[in-house]
């Protein structure tokens, strides 16, 4: 049995999140061990300084999966993009 190749999806990054990373968007090849937001948190982290620095409090960053709020256990697999934002607060 052939492993199936890495998964391709866009990631996009919002307001605090973006201005940590450099950078709004990038389309990522995530591999097999990655399953979940959380994973995917993690598996950035290991990436770089910048992402380091965007989700070094990664309890506090929210993420969305094609557009539809998610919580970090939710899965990525299937994913096109995922967003990644700072908590909204209203007024």
């Amino acid at each position: 049995m052939t492993e199936a190749p890495p998964a391709t999806v866009k990631l996009v990054y919002f307001a605090w999140v973006r201005e940590k990373m450099g950078r709004a968007e990038e389309t990522v090849s995530v591999p097999a061990t990655v399953a979940t937001i959380a994973d995917l948190v993690q598996w950035l982290r290991s990436r770089g300084p910048e992402y380091e620095s965007a989700f070094e409090r990664p309890e506090i960053v929210r993420a969305a999966i094609d557009q539809a709020h998610v919580k970090p256990h939710a899965t990525v697999a299937g994913a096109r993009e995922i967003a990644f934002f700072p908590p909204v607060t209203g007024g």
